[in-house]
C-alpha cells in the first residue's frame, strides 16, 4: 500500500509516517519500481499499538527501545512486558490525576448551576429598594 493511502488508513500524516520511518519506528518499506514506498498491509497492526502508546503519553524514546526490543524477537518478551508494565502505572496515575480534575471541575460547574438558579430566583421576585438604573440621580458615587 502507498504511503497516500497508508496514511489515510490510520489518520496520520504522510509526514509522520516518513518521520516514523526515519527514526526506526516503523520498518523500511519495500520501493516499487518507480522508487514510491510500499507497505504491507500487517504495518496496520503496529502503527495502532504505536498510536496508543502515543496516546497514552509514552516518549518516543521509549517507543523507540520497544521498536528495538521487538525487532530483536521473542527472546525481548520480558523486556517489553516491563516496559509496558511500568508505562501502565505511569498511565494509571495520569488516570488518577485526570478523575481528580474531572470533580474539581464537575463540582466548580455545579456551583455555577447553584448560582444560575439563585439568579433566576432573585429575578423572579420584585425589587423594591433599588431604583433602576436609570431613575437614579447623577453624581459622584461615594461608598
Amino acid at each position: 500500500m502507498k504511503i497516500g493511502d497508508l496514511a489515510k488508513r490510520t489518520g496520520l500524516s504522510t509526514h509522520t509516517l516518513r518521520y516514523y520511518e526515519r527514526v526506526g519506528l516503523l520498518p523500511y518499506a519495500d520501493r516499487d519500481r518507480s522508487g514510491q514506498r510500499d507497505f504491507d498491509a500487517s504495518i496496520l497492526t503496529w502503527i495502532a499499538f504505536l498510536g496508543r502508546l502515543k496516546t497514552t503519553g509514552m516518549p518516543i524514546r521509549d517507543m523507540l527501545r520497544y521498536a528495538a526490543l521487538r525487532d530483536e524477537g521473542d527472546a525481548t518478551g520480558p523486556a517489553r512486558r516491563q516496559m509496558l508494565e511500568i508505562h501502565r502505572e505511569q498511565v494509571r496515575t495520569q488516570i488518577a490525576e485526570l478523575q481528580e480534575c474531572l470533580l474539581v471541575l464537575d463540582t466548580k460547574i455545579s456551583g455555577y448551576a447553584g448560582d444560575e438558579q439563585r439568579t433566576k430566583e432573585n429575578d423572579a421576585r420584585p425589587n423594591t429598594s433599588r431604583k433602576p438604573l436609570r431613575s437614579r440621580p447623577a453624581g459622584p458615587v461615594t461608598h
